[in-house]
């Protein structure tokens, strides 16, 4: 069973020829929505890749709540753990110009009402075989309180060290499986500019002083990582890319399904490289190719 305690949100994506300057209007050439949120995102993934997952989280009483949580629920995804807090569901406000440069304003809304509170609650009905699965979309103080009860009760966890926030590196500590993209491993990492070689020898420090299991994806390039001493590489397939966006939560929802398949590290690793891989052959953030494991076994 894998729990994804995160954020929700509806992405209200409009286009126009350019960005507008400070002050300026612009025309739009076309409007958009669709449901969002890290949290949100990882969740139908893992449900797509063939997981039990249940949703915990929080959105508001309001006209973009039942939208927001369509997707989950017809992927009979859990949404129990779903609270319903007035004031608005978190929304992020997107503008894509012609030449694919975008503006966004991500509002909390719902999102930060999720409490230290409401991650003891999540974590006390979880087992102890289970995963829970995180981001930092929700208030660092609620992700710290999940990570600390479920190392108690000896529930694996795996944190997304996105978005980018102050209290990654901190944070990122706290949990058994950490994965983070480039820029993100070099915030944890306290190290800029980093070559491979550069990468490779942070893995074996950070691992070293924390024994945790850390995963860098890479882009096109892959993905790698470290767990029991030992550097594991796995690939993506070589593909022309339509939009990356939402291809990382893709990337971590599929490996959280994959290990609670109980399919191996390195196996569970290229499953969800290869799922990543095909997230960019469409546009939009959301999940949306199903892979079973002798699929992506065979790439």
């Amino acid at each position: 069973m894998i729990t994804v305690f995160g954020s929700i949100n509806m992405d209200l994506i409009a286009t126009t020829a350019r960005l507008p300057k400070p002050g300026e209007t612009v025309a739009g050439t076309g409007f958009a929505t669709a449901a969002g949120g890290k949290g949100a995102n990882q969740a139908l993934a893992a449900r797509r890749a063939g997981g039990t997952v249940s949703m915990a989280g929080a959105v508001g009483k309001d006209e973009f709540a039942a939208p927001a949580i369509a997707l989950l629920s017809e992927a009979a995804t859990g949404l129990s753990k779903v609270n319903h807090v007035d004031g608005p569901t978190g929304t992020a406000l997107i503008l894509v110009g012609g030449d694919g440069e975008n503006m966004i304003a991500v509002v909390p809304g719902a999102n930060g009402t999720v409490s230290p509170e409401d991650a003891e609650a999540v974590v006390a009905a979880m087992e102890p075989n289970d995963i829970l699965m995180l981001q930092l979309e929700v208030p660092p103080a609620a992700v710290e309180k999940a990570l600390d009860a479920a190392r108690k009760k000896g529930i694996r966890s795996v944190l997304n060290l996105a978005p980018l926030i102050a209290d990654a590196p901190r944070l990122g500590r706290l949990a058994d499986i950490v994965i983070a993209n480039e820029t993100e491993f070099e915030l944890l990492a306290g190290q800029e500019g980093m070559t491979a070689g550069d990468r490779e020898a942070a893995l074996k420090r950070l691992h070293g002083e924390t024994g945790q299991t850390l995963i860098v994806t890479l882009g096109a390039d892959g993905v790698i990582a470290i767990r029991d001493g030992e550097l594991v590489r796995a690939n993506g397939l070589k593909i022309e890319p339509v939009d990356t966006v939402g291809a990382g939560d893709t990337f971590c929802g599929y490996f959280a399904a994959s290990l609670d398949d109980g399919l191996d590290f390195e196996t569970s690793l290229r499953r969800a490289a290869v799922a990543g891989s095909l997230a960019c052959l469409k546009a939009g953030a959301q999940p949306s190719i199903p892979l079973s494991a002798e699929v992506a076994n065979k790439l």
